[in-house]
């Protein structure tokens, strides 16, 4: 299983509404490095779900539903379906990630734009100490 981030301005769509949708689309992907993520992604990965914004934090996890495929809008782009597992409670937030210095090379910290990206493993080994019995 591999891990991902994918990043969303919680006014638009947040965690609480993948929560009541169980299932969504996720598209609008155009940058091409965070295209790369998303078709690099396959069903039972997970994904971090990332609140951009004020407040910046890890607010979630979901899992990839579906392969990648051709965005309907735009045959160039690509989305998956994404299915919510839960929230994070609380969320770690963006400035907790940066002041660990693990993660000082991951884009999460370089790339503060790039809205969809691979999660490192260490990052996963760091939330699961953070959230410990919860199954990330």
């Amino acid at each position: 299983m591999n891990y991902f981030l994918a990043k969303t301005e919680p006014q638009v769509y947040s965690i609480d509404d993948l929560e009541s949708e169980k299932t969504t689309v996720w598209d609008g992907i155009k940058n091409a490095q965070a295209l790369a993520a998303l078709r690099a992604m396959r069903p039972g990965d997970r994904v971090f779900i990332y609140h951009s914004g004020d407040g910046a934090a890890v607010a979630g996890l979901a899992e990839v539903a579906s392969a990648p495929r051709p965005d309907p809008k735009d045959a160039k782009l690509s989305v998956v379906d994404l299915r919510y597992l839960m929230h994070l409670k609380p969320p770690t937030p963006l400035g907790d990630i940066k002041s660990s210095g693990l993660f000082d090379d991951w884009a999460l910290v370089r790339q503060g734009r790039l809205s969809t990206m691979s999660a490192p493993r260490e990052f996963v080994d760091w939330l699961r100490k953070r959230y410990p019995g919860v199954r990330i």
